[in-house]
């Protein structure tokens, strides 16, 4: 792969309720939330009598471009899927929406996220005789269902929900309903859009983003609610809140780099967040230089919103081929060393001679920032200075974002000064943390209150990572008895 040097993306869910050819406006939903997720993808359907599916590995251009497979998902409800693994290999039988038949009928889930207990809750189904048929930690939504011994569906549910711990948004169809649901934290995205539906009724959507609903030109409503369960049927949309109150924790880095920048999150523009963050930036760690040129494609607002605030003129300084796959093969390590230059191009007019200032969303493992370096001073550059629009990444996720361990991070290595001179720049500077919260229109980070999940840049996890201290547990042991 030719840019793991970047958190990678979650997963993206799109509902769908009387819509009539609700599997082509689910797959148009999918083709806007690809960003959130390449490996894999999937639908599935009712059309008010069975449930039908259809799920693939890859994009979801190539799974649902076939009219013999879309002749295949009858029926104006629907849900679907884009996969970024964060738990379990990529093979078809770890491919989401998952689909089971319980003595209620059938129950279609995808998910959004990471369950930080999902090991935990995964060994004790299996002793209660549980058959896993995926290594996803989504699969013990289905399991803790059909163990409850309560009678509808949406209490089933619930108890399943009250079992996990973690970051989630989860979609998901019965015969009757479509269901969306959020974190009590509200960590994950998710919004509801309503839109012109079957039989002169009214249409639902449900999606990770709303350039999802762009696309399928369904109206916002507004954001489903942390710790809020939405159950549309025919009589409309049902609100029911199980969970404590909690206060919001969102994923800051949204609005950094994983959500579409024509998307609204949590009301505010995420194009308009990132200009502002690159701002603050160009206040924080101003530089004397010639031209503001991005990392593209998701460092082009915070570089704009740089260039703007420091008066340097913004230049397109690297230009990236979109027609680079994720999984391009690299057979040597000389076409794995050069790999950087498949994506982007130095446009040598634009740099030569010239001090510039790069401006990207983060620095994770810092290889693929030392090929940007080095290829831009071949390019003929003066200077280069690199700005990051977020803190420094110190510790990993656990919460459906896919970073590497943490001794592989950069920065929970090196100091930003050692980490200028290993990626080769002549100043490296990030954003401070209460700059930017400022920038996304908070006074600051309340230490004892953040308003956004952080634990990225803070080490600040607000939701109890059960698995990974029950590891950590279990190696100290080990140790102690070695």
């Amino acid at each position: 792969m030719i840019d793991d040097d970047k958190p990678h993306e979650e997963c993206g869910v799109f509902g769908a309720w009387n819509i009539t050819d609700a599997a082509a406006i689910t797959a148009l939903g999918l083709h806007a939330l690809q960003h959130r997720g390449q490996e894999a993808t999937g639908i599935v359907t009712h059309d008010g009598v069975r449930f039908h599916s259809h799920k693939g590995l890859g994009l979801v251009g190539d799974n649902f471009g076939d009219a013999k497979v879309m002749a295949g998902l009858p029926g104006t409800r629907a849900i679907g899927h884009n996969r970024y693994a964060t738990t379990g290999e990529t093979v078809l039988r770890n491919v989401q929406p998952l689909f089971a038949e319980f003595e209620f009928g059938g129950f279609a889930v995808g998910h959004n996220g990471n369950l930080t207990n999902a090991h935990t809750l995964r060994q004790a189904l299996v002793r209660r005789g549980c058959l896993f048929q995926s290594t996803m930690d989504s699969e013990v939504f289905v399991h803790l269902i059909a163990i409850s011994l309560y009678s509808t569906v949406v209490d089933r549910l619930i108890d399943a929900l009250k079992q996990v711990v973690g970051a989630y948004s989860l979609v998901a169809l019965t015969h009757d309903q479509l269901i969306g649901v959020r974190d009590p934290l509200g960590v994950r995205p998710l919004i509801l859009g309503r839109t012109h539906g079957a039989e002169g009724k009214a249409g639902w959507v449900l999606a990770s983003e709303s350039c999802a609903l762009d696309i399928v030109g369904a109206e916002f409503v507004r954001d489903v609610e942390p710790g809020e369960i939405v159950l549309i049927d025919d009589r409309g949309v049902q609100s029911i809140k199980p969970f404590t109150p909690q206060k919001p924790r969102f994923c800051v880095f949204e609005y950094i780099y994983f959500a579409r920048p024509d998307s609204m999150m949590e009301g505010s523009s995420v194009y308009t967040a990132r200009k502002l963050i690159g701002a603050q930036l160009a206040k924080e760690a101003a530089v004397a230089a010639d031209v503001v040129v991005p990392v593209p494609d998701s460092g082009v607002p915070a570089a704009m919103g740089f260039a703007e605030e420091s008066s340097i003129a913004f230049e397109l300084g690297i230009i990236r081929n979109h027609y680079v796959g994720r999984t391009f093969i690299e057979p040597t390590d000389q076409i794995r060393h050069l790999g950087v230059r498949l994506k982007h191009s130095a446009n040598r007019a634009m740099i030569e001679g010239k001090r510039v200032v790069l401006v990207d969303d983060s620095i994770v493992r810092g290889t693929t920032s030392q090929k940007i370096v080095e290829m831009v001073r071949q390019a003929g550059a003066a200077e280069v200075h690199m700005r990051i629009a977020g803190p420094p990444t110190t510790h990993s996720c656990f919460y459906g974002i896919d970073t590497p361990e943490r001794g592989k991070l950069l920065a929970a290595r090196n100091s930003v000064e050692e980490m200028g001179r290993l990626i080769g720049v002549d100043s490296l500077a990030f954003i401070s943390i209460d700059g930017l919260y400022k920038a996304l229109g908070k006074p600051g980070r309340d230490a004892t209150a953040p308003a956004f999940c952080d634990a990225c840049f803070t080490g600040d996890y607000p939701i109890a990572l059960t698995d990974s201290e029950q590891r950590n547990n279990q190696l100290s042991l080990l140790a102690e008895l070695n």
